[in-house]
């Protein structure tokens, strides 16, 4: 769906479609290049219209580091970047697994869960995990 962005960007357009429960991405209407973060102009054209399209969803970890928190304040987390199937990568963090098991090339796949009153885009392990 092209759409012109909301006063705010391309920033606030994402953040519209998550919270209506809807995780969408940018894919240039001139090259079909996926774009995320979300951005005004096309890394790979320049071009400046885009369609709002909705992931498929799988990825793969491309790096992850762990968050030390003391177990009152909720206990590690990992924070890691997530290269999406459409070819951009996102920062996120990878649940179902102890933070020290996630890895460089764990297969992923996308859901959007409520974090502190705002939906987030977060990973699960797809598959096997060794």
């Amino acid at each position: 769906m092209t759409e012109t962005p909301l006063q705010g960007g391309p920033d606030a357009t994402y953040f519209r479609y998550l919270e209506a429960g809807d995780w969408r991405i940018q894919k240039c209407t001139g090259c079909g290049t996926h774009v995320f973060q979300p951005r005004v102009m096309c890394p790979a054209c320049a071009g400046d219209a885009f369609d709002w399209v909705a992931p498929s969803g799988g990825g793969t970890v491309y790096s992850t580091t762990i968050i030390r928190r003391r177990p009152e304040r909720g206990g590690d987390y990992n924070v890691a970047l997530i290269d999406l199937a459409e070819g951009v990568r996102m920062m996120s963090r990878v649940e179902g697994l102890a933070p020290d098991m996630v890895a460089i090339g764990l297969p992923v796949t996308a859901r959007l869960v409520d974090d502190d009153g705002a939906k987030i885009v977060v990973f699960d392990p797809t598959g096997e995990t060794s």
